[in-house]
């Protein structure tokens, strides 16, 4: 089965119905034939973070999604740990004139590791170290479940 690495973006806009990729996304997560999932905790605490600052609804919603990924036995959630903070780190302090957070360059190197190729992101960074952005047909791209139809 294919696999797809989901960066924050895609939790994000799975539970957000102002996001312009909302419908995209979700629609996309229900697909029968919709990728295996693989993601890390930094993800998920990127996107917990993201809705700190939204109130009480928005951070129990958040906390619901993180909450079923963590348990979703379909859905691969690579815990942190001190490896992965320091494979990170040094992916990002060896591109000093990029913009990649922190987050991104763990993801990265997890990818990397998973021999992932295939990103569920709207994050150009993850193109610039080599990975497939988005079978979300984002900016004109395809899907990668052909049932789906892109509506740009």
């Amino acid at each position: 089965m294919a696999r797809a690495f989901t960066d924050t973006f895609y939790w994000i806009a799975l539970i957000n119905p102002d996001d312009a990729a909302h419908e995209r996304v979700a629609a996309f997560d229900i697909a029968p034939d919709r990728p295996d999932l693989v993601t890390t905790e930094e993800t998920l605490v990127e996107f917990l973070t993201f809705f700190s600052g939204r109130g009480p609804i928005a951070r129990a919603r958040a906390v619901a999604i993180a909450r079923s990924v963590a348990a979703n036995k379909n859905i691969r959630v690579i815990p942190q740990s001190h490896q992965s903070y320091m494979s990170g780190l040094e992916l990002y302090a060896s591109r000093l004139d990029k913009g990649f957070s922190l987050t991104d360059c763990i993801s990265m190197q997890t990818m990397r590791r998973e021999s992932l190729s295939d990103v569920l992101t709207n994050d150009r960074h993850f193109e610039q170290e080599g990975f497939r952005v988005n079978p979300l047909c984002i900016r004109g791209l395809k899907l990668a479940v052909p049932t789906l139809t892109c509506k740009l």
